[in-house]
């Protein structure tokens, strides 16, 4: 068990890496051809999460085609926001606001599951809210597109899980990961038509990086969830916002101020009690495939 907890930090290491790569990429070509090229590297891990139960021909035959259509409309568009995002903000700003999931997840789950939602529930959605105020500070600071498109990525990212919820228990894995990444590898080949540059030798090991992280990040956290229970690979996410932290200051120069810090540290313990009482109460975690929010 310790070494499927040991996958689930390595996969969202890895994960960090491929945004931390996003964000370098941002200075020479549009969003639309990193995602394409990112997209296309992340096949080739991905392609390991296969069951030997399932064939290739399963990612086009969904047992609930409405639901998975949603799944994917979310997936590529906390894609294209979360690009939109680590492009244009420090890379831990972005975390913190993408990783108010969890609270609109708790909003969705009342208003559509009809769950019962508790007071301390409730209070670590308020506490959340409050964390990523310390970290944006409105009136003190401009909000910019970026902050949209990563509470975006946070509102897209919360349906997702919800439609998750649903398909988790009837939906092959392979119909669910596949679906996503080849609707993204269509969508970005499209939008990236009209701003298109050939990438250079300088750009070429980014863009593998961003892709092949990805796909390494998915591929680790399949196997951490056959090696240890679900509930207690899922917490090891929270660890994004101390990688991309790091990241950020190591490549990037970006020093988040004390106030900033305790922001952070308030979203990611909200969070993580906001999974613990949805385990505790509902098993999300025995019940949702454990995916990265963000695009696949």
């Amino acid at each position: 068990m310790q070494f499927g907890i040991f996958l689930a930090f390595f996969a969202y290491f890895s994960f960090s890496c491929s945004d931390g790569s996003v964000k370098a990429l941002g200075e020479h070509m549009s969003i639309f051809e990193i995602g394409f090229f990112s997209s296309l590297f992340a096949l080739v891990p991905t392609l390991f999460t296969k069951r030997p139960e399932d064939n290739w021909g399963n990612v086009f035959v969904p047992k609930r085609p409405v639901l998975l259509s949603i799944r994917i409309l979310t997936g590529m568009g906390s894609s294209i926001l979360g690009m939109y995002a680590f492009t244009h903000l420090p890379l831990a700003e972005a975390y913190a606001l993408i990783f108010l999931a969890p609270f609109f997840v708790t909003v969705l789950s009342r208003l559509v599951l009809k769950e019962p939602i508790g007071w301390r529930r409730w209070a670590a959605v308020l506490a959340g809210l409050g964390g990523v105020l310390l970290v944006v500070r409105p009136g003190f600071r401009e909000i910019l597109p970026g902050h949209l498109a990563a509470t975006g990525v946070a509102m897209c990212g919360a349906v997702s899980m919800i439609v998750l919820r649903i398909l988790g228990p009837s939906e092959r894995r392979i119909t669910l990961i596949g679906s996503v990444i080849l609707a993204n590898l269509v969508f970005y080949s499209v939008l990236m038509i009209p701003t298109f540059t050939v990438p250079t030798l300088n750009t070429v090991p980014l863009l593998i990086l961003c892709g092949v992280a990805a796909g390494i990040g998915n591929l680790c956290v399949v196997f951490a969830t056959r090696l240890a229970p679900a509930n207690r690979v899922a917490p090891a996410q929270y660890g994004q916002i101390i990688w991309a932290t790091l990241i950020g200051a190591a490549v990037f120069g970006e020093y988040p101020d004390l106030i900033a810090v305790a922001g952070m540290a308030l979203v990611g313990a909200s969070g993580l009690f906001t999974f613990m009482r949805e385990e505790k109460r509902v098993g999300w975690a025995r019940r949702t495939p454990l995916m990265r929010i963000r695009g696949g």
